[in-house]
């Protein structure tokens, strides 16, 4: 386990504090982060053919994606406020068997700030699983979404981080 130093939410007394960013360098920061759904074949080809009567459910995913990485702050008790530069994010087709199929979303942000973007990733790719979830559920109760995770961040005092099994480039 890591050192206890390498959490900062919380003051030398215990007490959550949000923290404090303002002598860190301003520098250009990127994340991506990724997440899976799984569902039947059915709902798969409802989704690609645009067969779903609430609309075009890999669009609205993806702009549901970028307002929730604009509303981060707002959902993560102690996550600063970071003004977005870029936001992407993209669902595509990741595997299609006979009986089921897993689309993968990937949401990438930059920006130029004194905190890093990975919550406003990793935000970005769960909202938009969601909502994919919420627009299909009538027809699949039973999607799973699954694999939350960063694959990539740039930028700041820890630098460069590349997960090594998130299987593509980082580029959005």
């Amino acid at each position: 386990m890591e050192s206890q130093d390498v959490f900062h939410h919380f003051s030398p007394d215990g007490r959550p504090h949000m923290v404090d960013v303002s002598e860190k360098a301003v520098t250009t920061r990127v994340a991506v982060a990724e997440a899976h759904i799984r569902m039947s074949r059915a709902t798969r080809d409802a989704i690609v053919h645009q067969a779903v009567g609430k609309g075009d459910v890999m669009k609205v995913a993806e702009i549901a994606g970028i307002m929730a990485a604009k509303r981060t702050s707002d959902l993560i008790p102690l996550c600063h406020p970071v003004p977005l530069h870029h936001v992407s994010v993209r669902m595509e087709e990741h595997a299609v068997e006979a009986d089921e199929a897993v689309f993968r979303v990937r949401a990438e942000v930059r920006t130029a700030h004194q905190t890093g973007v990975e919550m406003e990733a990793l935000t970005a790719a769960s909202i938009a699983a969601l909502t994919v979830y919420d627009m299909c559920k009538k027809a699949d109760r039973g999607m799973t979404i699954s694999n939350v995770r960063l694959v990539f961040k740039d930028g700041g005092a820890s630098g460069r981080y590349e997960r090594s099994d998130s299987g593509g480039s980082h580029g959005g």
